[in-house]
């Protein structure tokens, strides 16, 4: 007979603790939350935490780290159904984030923990893996669209996913700052704009 499983496993405390933390820095702020509270809010002890996690700045890392594995993997899964750069756009925009990881569905707590990461410069190089992991999605993804649209002539890859990228971050700060005159989607309206004035596109 096989045993059923009363405990639950390493990924399902993670992501109740992933998830339970991303409330309470949205209510608390990320300076602010106790691992107390962030422990409370998943349902688990203080104790349960510290099995997990050395401290609140190890789970932000590790919050992070999913946020971008999940990144990854849910763009690579998209761009095998959407090659073109204009029908994968579209999918993008039609996303149902309500199912995603926290950072995914609050991209502006993304940023936030990203800077609050970067005040201690001894975990910096961990955000370098990710930032670097972000960059190369985006090569991938432009070098995928463009060898399908016939159009991989004198563009770099690897210098536009440097591109995207900050200009998606710039985005996800702008509307942090003054969210009444950035829209949510500024980002792949941004996008769609270079799309058209490089004549990448599926019209």
């Amino acid at each position: 007979m096989s045993r059923v499983r009363t405990r639950p496993t390493r990924d399902d405390t993670c992501e109740k603790l992933f998830e339970a933390a991303a409330r309470v820095f949205e209510d608390q702020g990320i300076g602010g939350a106790s691992i107390e509270a962030i422990a409370a809010a998943a349902g688990f002890t203080r104790g349960a935490f510290y099995s997990n996690f050395k401290s609140k700045d190890e789970l932000i890392i590790a919050m992070l780290e999913d946020h971008v594995e999940q990144t990854i993997r849910r763009n690579l899964d998209l761009l095998d159904k959407h090659k073109n750069l204009a029908d994968f756009i579209d999918a993008l925009k039609t996303i149902d984030r309500s199912h995603q990881d926290p950072l995914a569905r609050s991209p502006l707590l993304h940023m936030e923990m990203i800077l609050f990461v970067a005040r201690a410069e001894k975990r910096r190089p961990d955000l370098a893996k990710r930032l670097r992991a972000r960059r190369q999605l985006i090569v991938d993804i432009v070098e995928t669209t463009l060898k399908n649209s016939g159009k991989n002539g004198s563009l770099n890859p690897t210098w536009t996913g440097a591109i995207v990228l900050a200009l998606e971050d710039g985005f996800r700060l702008h509307r942090l700052i003054d969210p009444e005159t950035t829209p949510a989607d500024s980002f792949l309206r941004a996008i769609g704009d270079l799309q058209r004035s490089m004549g990448i596109s599926s019209a």
